[in-house]
């Protein structure tokens, strides 16, 4: 089993991908950050984030602010592992072109 096994195929769609890079930096966004950072309609967001979640990579904790709801994103200790590793998986294909 090499490096090249964990490409995740969860972070394929560069939504997804933007999710994770914004949540691996950040201890939490809420939603309208997230949707402003990555440039997005509210339905797409929700349909990435939605699949993260049932893998286990992201938290979404919803409340209200006030009477207004708030939805703020965290990435989970198996979602940043996994994101590491598809990290390094891509530096290494990348370094190994050359």
């Amino acid at each position: 089993m090499g490096l090249i096994d964990n490409i995740n195929k969860l972070f394929d769609h560069r939504i997804r991908l933007g999710i994770m890079s914004i949540l691996m930096v950040n201890e939490e966004v809420d939603f309208n950050r997230l949707k402003e950072l990555l440039e997005v309609t509210d339905g797409n967001l929700a349909s990435h984030t939605k699949t993260l979640e049932k893998a286990e990579y992201i938290r979404i904790e919803k409340s209200f602010i006030g009477k207004k709801p708030n939805t703020r994103y965290s990435a989970t200790k198996l979602g940043k592992l996994s994101f590491k590793k598809h990290i390094q998986a891509l530096e290494h294909i990348i370094k190994n072109q050359t």
